[in-house]
């Protein structure tokens, strides 16, 4: 058996803290009256129907089934079928635990579709310790669910350790209710999975779509994807909230979609664009808006607003609008200048590549004529990480 664990912190497994003696220094509870399972299961179940972010899905359903039966940790395990291992939340904030399907009890409980039950773990065959023996921990009574989704298919297993009672067992009783934790489980992360596979065929069609406007100037599409990184980085750091950040990485992509739209003597050209020429070329900022204008989708709608205004200037003499300051969408201007920056350090028909001094230069040059002086700052500040980000998306890696 082997684990395979991804930045995972032991301190902190499944509402458990590590750094805390094991469990006999825990107090002792009692069993829960109806009422206070009533109240637990309504409480969760309102937090838990409108969640459709899976890892935070996942961390509420550890903690229901934690408090519904009283164990000192819960943890819920999925299946990936496609690489045949369960996987797990541990913590906000942290990547997931990867072990083989068939691996300990969990993996047990997955094969047989059957609860398991263990008063004692270490004198059971089938429990891998290989966490405990990282962590320090001390695995006692054990219970695994099967979790199983509406067609009656195993997509998982709840599994809940050490009973915090006196009895320190896990009973019946308790099977029988995180039996009913898991039936409503199955239909929740079902739910959830289908929401995650949604926004990443989304993000498969935006980023394909963005490709395709950058590959008919000669560009490559790792364009799209180091301005994503660039714009999503300016979002965080200038304190936008994580569905923010997303939204903005997800719909900088398309920022020159318009460009489908312009002919191909003008889009290759070599040499400099005609007065007529140019103006032709600008109308590819208004042909973006106007294909995802109509959209009621959010991403979609972000996407419209910064093709539209991804080429106005913090002064006012950018188009098509000729829009200047805070008047011009927060989403336009970090786009601006994530685009120009990634612009300018790349070779295109009609230009070679900039030296990074010449393209720093330019942007301090610009603070608060191209662009939102707030945003120069922050940019310069960080230029470390952009500059990483520049390395991990080099053109002609995948």
């Amino acid at each position: 058996m082997f684990y395979h664990i991804k930045e995972f912190d032991y301190t902190y497994f499944g509402g458990w803290d590590m750094r805390q003696d094991n469990v006999e220094v825990q107090k002792k509870q009692t069993e829960l009256q109806a009422e206070e399972m009533l109240e637990i299961m309504f409480d969760f179940a309102a937090k838990i129907a409108h969640e459709n972010n899976l890892n935070k899905l996942h961390l509420l359903m550890a903690d229901l089934g934690k408090k519904l039966i009283q164990a000192d940790r819960c943890t819920l395990w999925l299946l990936d079928e496609e690489k045949n291992l369960l996987w797990a939340k541990v913590s906000h904030g942290l990547a997931r635990i990867e072990v083989p399907a068939d691996s300990g009890l969990v993996g047990y409980a997955l094969s047989t579709g059957e609860p398991v039950v263990v008063d004692h773990a270490y004198q059971d065959p089938r429990f891998n310790a290989d966490i405990d023996k990282e962590s320090g921990y001390v695995t006692k009574s054990v219970l695994c669910i099967p979790i199983r989704n509406d067609e009656g298919h195993l997509i998982g297993v709840y599994q809940a350790i050490n009973k915090l009672t006196e009895q320190g067992r896990f009973t019946e009783k308790d099977v029988k209710h995180l039996s009913l934790a898991a039936s409503y489980t199955g239909q929740s992360i079902e739910k959830a999975m289908l929401h995650v596979e949604m926004i990443e065929t989304q993000k498969e069609i935006i980023f394909t779509m963005g490709e395709i406007s950058e590959n008919r100037s000669q560009e490559t599409g790792q364009h799209v994807k180091r301005v994503a990184k660039y714009s999503r980085l300016l979002a965080s750091l200038c304190g936008l909230s994580e569905e923010e950040c997303n939204i903005i990485e997800l719909a900088s992509p398309m920022h020159d979609i318009g460009k489908v739209s312009i002919p191909d003597e003008i889009l290759k050209k070599p040499g400099k664009l005609t007065q007529e020429e140019f103006e032709k070329m600008k109308t590819h900022a208004s042909i973006g808006y106007g294909i995802f204008k109509g959209s009621k989708r959010t991403i979609l709608k972000a996407a419209a607003t910064i093709a539209q205004q991804h080429h106005e200037r913090w002064d006012g003499k950018g188009y098509p609008s000729g829009l200047s300051g805070e008047n011009i969408h927060l989403y336009g201007r970090i786009t601006a200048l994530a685009d120009v920056f990634d612009a300018l350090g790349t070779a295109r028909v009609y230009k070679e590549e900039w030296s990074m001094e010449a393209i720093i230069q330019l942007i301090k040059e610009e603070r608060g004529k191209h662009f939102d002086p707030a945003l120069v700052d922050l940019f310069l500040r960080n230029l470390d990480t952009f500059l990483k980000i520049k390395s991990a998306y080099q053109d002609g890696h995948a």
